[in-house]
């Protein structure tokens, strides 16, 4: 879907400047979420971009959860939840991943999907694609087949869609802000 048709989307995202530090515009999609059109929109667009069966939806921590949900509602699957590190009870399979300053880890359940699942991952933004990859890395090693990224907002100028097209992951998103 084109991100530029999306402006009844783009509307209802707010613009924090400086936060969270200086220099950069902080995308606030809790102004769409407290639109009930605006929200309801948004998940008729991100399953309308769905291509395939889908057999779960991979929501990432935490905004994600709120997206993924509803999503896999609206396409009548289960929702994965991949968490921080130490959130989930039971045994759990994890992945590491950089960040600017250090390093953070994501979770599942070891027993949260069957090998061979066909998932959707979905996010609130992609920016840098760290955690979306990390997500596809610790999916992918659970058995999953990550047949695509779904995203409200894309910051393409940050790279992080394109380094999941490199990892073979079909990306969808609504949206797009140049800039950080």
């Amino acid at each position: 879907m084109d991100t530029q048709q999306n402006e009844d989307i783009r509307s209802r995202i707010r613009t924090i400047p400086d936060f969270p530090k200086p220099g950069i515009l902080f995308r606030d999609i809790t102004t769409l979420l407290l639109d009930p059109e605006g929200l309801r929109l948004t998940i008729e667009k991100m399953a309308a971009q769905v291509d395939g069966k889908i057999d779960l939806v991979a929501g990432v921590e935490a905004r994600g959860f709120v997206f993924g949900a509803a999503l896999a509602v609206r396409l009548g699957t289960g929702v994965l939840l991949i968490r921080k590190d130490g959130k989930l009870p039971g045994a759990t399979i994890a992945e590491d991943y950089a960040l600017e300053y250090g390093t953070d880890r994501i979770a599942i359940h070891a027993d949260a999907l069957v090998p061979g699942a066909r998932v959707l991952l979905v996010d609130d933004l992609v920016a840098t694609g760290g955690t979306a990859r990390a997500a596809v890395r610790l999916l992918r090693k659970a058995g999953a087949e990550v047949v695509q990224a779904s995203f409200v907002v894309d910051l393409p100028d940050l790279g992080g869609a394109d380094a999941l097209r490199g990892d073979g992951i079909q990306v969808a998103s609504l949206v797009a802000f140049e800039g950080h």
